[in-house]
């Protein structure tokens, strides 16, 4: 038999695999195959959700289980050796492996990433693949591990628990990078993970690592909140056993060998309280912060003392969100991430969770309010004559009509949605999460009857909602359904089954914002959690479209007169200013500052922010018209920015970047043995099917709906396309039972689409199940083989007038 007869699949069995396991490869242990390392992004349409591809490579090679340093991709032999090696190349990137091959089973092409200078690629023959030992040789070289010591570091075992579990290509990358930093002696890391990519399994692995071959004895893991350091020990840390204590009570027990404790439970305002002394400043060879971006960030705060005074450990800062402003950097403390993970490549891979995002502009928000000539507050006092906006609204005056209608706005979607979908209301602070609480509880009177716990308020001075933060999170229980907060929850809450997020708070720190988004991100295919909504009352999904809501973190350093920064005044007074920071949002003081506006006009002289004790008291006002000016969804390209253009006009963009002409496009639709195939490819280079249809129209064909958005054409319906099928008498050539299967196809197509009548699946429904089985149906026109080529031809009369 030819080679060139045979499929990709072939020329792995017969000749890849036998070359490789040759040249001393475990087939069992190091040489894995078909290997799909993405879950495949999650499409949402409408309601319903659909996965797109996994990425797979055909080989990916390991030294020792998870550490991968070898890709091969195969071809069939009717393509050159070597072209595999672009998409080895993509895949090797994301999975930061060094070696990189193609093979069309006549031999190897060989990348070398490990070479700066000389040749990168150079073709081996198909008998002499590269041993194990020479291609950690090259591993070791890109790695930079050097020396016996390192090398023994680095190829310490991973933990395994029994199960299947092990970890996603990400936390690979992020456990191997900083495991091998650590082995070549650099001691402050910095891992940025976005929220809900499993931080804690990550630490949990680089720990157990270093642990297990000696480099780190004795660990600390600190964390800023209970619920934190709870999740951690009776999560994946739970394998360290005896080994393991949580300091409690500020008792310490220098025994255990890994140590979870809280900052707040280490120190204090004293040195008596500050416990963490106890212990000499080389007792720890290892520190774990996680959220670094909260307080230890800050050069000044008492918990950096903690990591100051044991400054001979390793430090290894974890975040979803560095904090980079003009007082406090995580990268200035740790240096740059060994590695990022972003919610953008979670988004993509599909282990995130994607979001939808609602727009709800009030009247009040967008035109300003300004009161009635002595119009008078609750109290009896005149409200202050001027414009109140958005930014004034539940800060600094309160309009109970606002609220009422914001209450009543989440209850519809609600409604619309899931009334026991879990939803996090963000509010201004803790009054306004009190207030909302009863709004919302009023709006939903029937089901808080049935369960007062239906609306929780969990905010820091709320014991009881605090209580039931572990029910809120948990995805077995009901209860509590909707949560009012401020700041409690935009951090470290595991809230698996959050399907809504409103917003109505003014968020200006980018920090805070991914935080907060985060707090949708996971997934939960058990309790069919795979995207969330955004209800966003504040314009607060502004910042999407931001450079910075996805990217590397950016150190703002103080300013001084010289500096040339874009700032924004939000009060101003004799003598003093208040300004924040566009890139951070947070409060700036200015001392012999020029501050420039983004018009280009300055200001000079000694500035300092107001002084928090002069903050005024709200004013509660009523009676104030407040209605829905504007509603609408927002939608997001494949890169999670906001699209600016018309949905048609970004439609079009990505159609005719893939098909250039008609005529391209004719050729590609035609020739696809499944419609569905270039529907789904179409959808994952961003085309938003459902979003297209309410554009144009639900009853046309997505054919029609491509043709006529990207180049022109006029759009059939789907039943004017099925009536011109019959006009044709096209079924006369078939039997009377198989035209009758037919007619039921093309009236399934004219309700539902050409995607339903590709599936074998459809003879299962009415009206087919009323015609026979699957099976039987199938054998009126002889074979499955002829049934499929029924339905194609039938596929071709539809489209055949276009």
């Amino acid at each position: 038999m030819s080679k060139k007869s045979l499929s990709e699949r072939d020329i792995c069995t017969k000749f890849i695999t036998p070359a490789v396991e040759k040249s001393g490869w475990n087939k069992h242990s190091q040489l894995l195959e078909e290997v799909t390392f993405t879950d495949g992004r999650i499409h949402v349409r409408g309601k319903l959700t659909s996965r797109g591809t996994r990425k797979r490579a055909d080989y990916i090679l390991y030294y020792k289980p998870n550490i991968p340093i070898a890709i091969i991709e195969a071809k069939d032999n009717n393509h050159s050796v070597g072209a595999g090696i672009q998409q080895a190349l993509d895949y090797a990137r994301t999975l930061d492996i060094p070696c990189v091959f193609s093979s069309n089973g006549d031999g190897f092409l060989f990348h070398d990433r490990t070479i700066t200078e000389g040749n990168i690629e150079t073709e081996i023959g198909i008998d002499d693949f590269p041993t194990p030992e020479q291609l950690w040789e090259k591993y070791k070289k890109y790695k930079g591990i050097d020396t016996p010591t390192a090398e023994k570091i680095a190829t310490q075992d991973y933990f395994f628990d029994g199960t299947s579990r092990k970890p996603r290509y990400y936390q690979q990358i992020a456990v191997n990078r900083t495991v091998e930093a650590i082995a070549s002696g650099q001691n402050r890391i910095l891992l940025v993970m976005a929220t809900g990519t499993g931080k804690t399994y990550t630490a949990f692995q680089i720990i157990h690592r270093l642990w297990k071959s000696g480099a780190k004895k004795r660990i600390l893991f600190l964390a800023d909140r209970n619920a934190l350091i709870q999740q951690t020990r009776n999560g994946d840390f739970k394998h360290f056993k005896d080994k393991m204590t949580v300091v409690k009570q500020r008792m310490i027990d220098k025994s255990y060998e890994i140590y979870l404790a809280l900052y707040q439970g280490l120190s204090g305002n004293d040195d008596e309280a500050n416990v963490y002394k106890q212990f000499s400043p080389d007792f720890f060879d290892l520190i774990v912060i996680d959220e670094c971006h909260r307080g230890s960030a800050k050069d000044d705060s008492s918990w950096r003392e903690i990591l100051s005074y044991f400054k001979k450990a390793t430090h290894i800062g974890l975040t979803a969100t560095p904090k980079e402003t003009k007082e406090t950097s995580n990268t200035e403390y740790f240096g740059d991430p060994v590695y990022t993970y972003s919610l953008k490549q979670g988004i993509e891979d599909g282990f995130l969770a994607p979001y939808r995002v609602v727009r709800i502009g009030l009247n009040i928000d967008l035109e300003g309010w300004r009161p009635p000539k002595g119009y008078l507050d609750k109290q009896g006092k005149e409200v202050e004559d001027r414009i109140y906006n958005r930014t004034d609204f539940d800060r600094n005056i309160v309009v109970e009509e606002r609220r009422k209608l914001i209450a009543k706005k989440v209850t519809e979607f609600l409604k619309g949605t899931d009334r026991f979908d879990k939803t996090i209301y963000f509010s201004s602070d803790i009054e306004h999460a009190h207030s909302m609480t009863t709004n919302l509880r009023n709006e939903n009177a029937d089901l808080v009857a049935q369960n007062y716990k239906y609306v929780i308020q969990i905010t820091g001075d709320n014991d009881e909602g605090k209580r039931e933060l572990d029910n809120f999170t948990s995805p077995e229980e009901k209860y509590p359904v909707i949560a009012t907060t401020s700041e409690l929850m935009t951090t470290g809450i595991d809230a698996q089954t959050c399907k809504v997020i409103v917003l109505d708070s003014e968020i200006k720190s980018m920090t805070k914002f991914k935080q907060i988004i985060g707090r949708g991100t996971r997934i939960n295919e058990e309790f069919n959690k795979l995207y969330f909504t955004i209800l966003d009352f504040r314009n607060a999904t502004d910042l999407f479209a931001d450079t910075a809501f996805d990217g590397d973190p950016i150190r703002v350093k103080p300013v001084t007169e010289n500096d040339d920064l874009s700032l924004v005044v939000i009060e101003e007074e004799e003598n003093e200013v208040k300004v924040l920071d566009t890139i951070t949002g947070e409060e700036i003081v200015f001392q012999k500052a020029v501050i420039r506006y983004p018009d280009g006009s300055k200001l000079q002289g000694t500035w300092v922010a107001k002084d928090e004790g002069d903050k005024r008291e709200k004013v509660f006002v009523n009676g104030v018209d407040v209605t829905v000016l504007i509603s609408r969804e927002m939608y997001f390209d494949k890169n999670g920015k906001p699209i600016t253009t018309s949905l048609k006009d970004h439609t079009k963009e990505i159609i005719t970047e893939k098909f250039a002409s008609l005529e391209d496009f004719l050729n590609s639709w035609n020739n696809a043995e499944r419609k569905e195939a270039i529907i789904a490819e179409l959808q994952e280079q961003g085309v938003m099917v459902e979003e297209l249809y309410d554009a144009v129209n639900k009853e046309v064909d997505l054919f029609d709906l491509i043709c006529h958005v990207a180049y022109g054409q006029p759009p059939l319906t789907r039943k004017e396309r099925a009536n011109n099928v019959k006009k044709r008498n096209y079924f006369t050539k078939y039997g009377e039972q198989a035209r009758k299967v037919l007619e039921a196809l093309l009236d399934k197509y004219a309700d539902e689409g050409i995607s339903n009548i590709e599936k074998i699946e459809v003879l299962r429904v009415n009206p087919f199940d009323e015609m026979g089985s699957p099976t039987e149906i199938i054998s009126q026109f002889g074979n499955k083989e002829k049934y499929l080529q029924a339905v194609r031809e039938l596929e071709i009369e539809l489209y055949k007038s276009a």
